[in-house]
């Protein structure tokens, strides 16, 4: 199978791209929330008096939490489409991924805290 290279694999990763943030949007209900956590909490962060690396870091964060949910939910698909049976190891896996969810929020959390009340 030959490979698209140069402009034409840029344009196909986009696409791919798009359609992920499609998929997540219509299938990850906690993704869907992070998204619209991320757009109001990224507009607020825009009338508080905190400079551009600070508003950087806070939105960055926000931008963490959703990029390790996403991976988190191809995690989970990955294990259901392997086998819907319960496992240990299937457990584990998802529950890892849960977790690094977590430590994302509160490392988004601490990030708003320690900059909003300096």
């Amino acid at each position: 199978m030959q490979k698209n290279q140069g402009i034409k694999r840029l344009f196909h990763a986009a696409i791919y791209s798009w359609q992920g943030l499609l998929s997540a949007l219509k299938y990850e209900e906690a993704f869907r929330q992070e998204f619209i956590a991320f757009i109001l909490l990224s507009s607020f962060s825009f009338f508080l008096d905190v400079t551009a690396i600070e508003r950087l870091a806070m939105i960055s964060s926000l931008m963490l939490v959703m990029i390790v949910e996403i991976l988190n939910s191809a995690i989970e698909t990955v294990v259901d489409r392997v086998s819907t049976d319960r496992h240990k190891l299937s457990g584990r896996a998802k529950d890892y991924g849960s977790f690094a969810v977590l430590m994302t929020i509160f490392i988004a959390i601490a990030t708003w805290l320690i900059i909003i009340l300096k």
